[in-house]
């Protein structure tokens, strides 16, 4: 059964593999679009924060006297967040929960509203962004980065990572979600009221030995470990053996002297 708006769930869910990867997100891989924008002095609202690595380099970026709010749908992933920003000496940073599609504050609250891979995971990616853009004060910053799973490529050529990006695909639309969110963005922003819209795209891209071996890991362990695995065999979409299957691909690739492997990323800057 395919979910609604209303019922979108995150489909990665926060097992380990799934935040081994979120750690390694700083302002400088997963943000450096927004990063001339800051400045001290800045409210921030870092919308799905996750662990928190990227909402602490956002505080620094904006002290002194800046301040950043940072919130997540999963009170436990606030409260690693609220733990990594005070192992880092932070001040001027608060932690919420909160649902990106009614946020829980005043209208042109915040000087930047930013969202890093949440767009993809909503129920409603234009009422998202219609909210983010209520929340920030005239001529801020409205910015989202999401990655477009379609145009993910890599080397070799290996049928069963094929296999598993048309299965993820499709358990991700089953859920709710967007995988091809970031060739999407900039038409959301504009049907979310956004008149001013500026696109750009970034990659990650994992080449060394060290990187592909990282990268391979985690999505085999995601693939069979995490609520992806669940939501895939529970809906319909896999059995047990098809993960299995897409978890040796992933690590037999990962193997590979020449892997490459590269994730576009569309970004947005809005003014509001």
């Amino acid at each position: 059964m395919n979910a609604t708006k209303e019922t979108a769930v995150y489909t990665h869910g926060h097992h380990e593999s799934v935040l081994r990867s979120h750690r390694w997100r700083t302002a400088a891989n997963s943000a450096a679009y927004l990063v001339p924008e800051l400045r001290p002095g800045l409210s921030v609202l870092d919308v799905g924060c996750g662990p928190g690595t990227i909402t602490a380099d956002l505080a620094e970026l904006v002290a002194p006297g800046g301040k950043v709010t940072a919130v997540d749908a999963s009170a436990d992933i606030v409260e690693q967040a609220r733990a990594y920003a005070a192992e880092r000496g932070l001040t001027g940073v608060e932690f919420a929960t909160a649902d990106v599609h009614a946020l829980d504050f005043p209208d042109d609250s915040f000087d930047v509203v930013h969202a890093h891979q949440v767009l993809q995971h909503v129920g409603d990616p234009v009422r998202a962004l219609r909210e983010m853009r209520r929340v920030c004060r005239p001529g801020g910053i409205v910015a989202a980065r999401d990655a477009d799973y379609a145009a993910m490529t890599w080397y070799p050529a290996t049928p069963g990572l094929e296999e598993w990006l048309g299965l993820y695909r499709r358990v991700a639309r089953a859920n709710g979600g967007e995988p091809d969110a970031g060739r999407r963005l900039a038409a959301w922003a504009r049907e979310a009221g956004f008149t001013d819209v500026r696109c750009s795209a970034t990659a990650w891209c994992y080449a060394t030995a060290e990187e592909t071996a990282w990268w391979s890991a985690l999505w085999a362990d995601r693939t069979t470990a995490s609520a992806y695995a669940d939501i895939a065999t529970g809906g319909g979409h896999a059995t047990a053996a098809d993960l299995t299957a897409a978890a040796e691909a992933w690590r037999a690739w990962g193997a590979h002297p020449d892997a490459w492997f590269s994730v576009l990323n569309g970004e947005i800057l809005c003014r509001a």
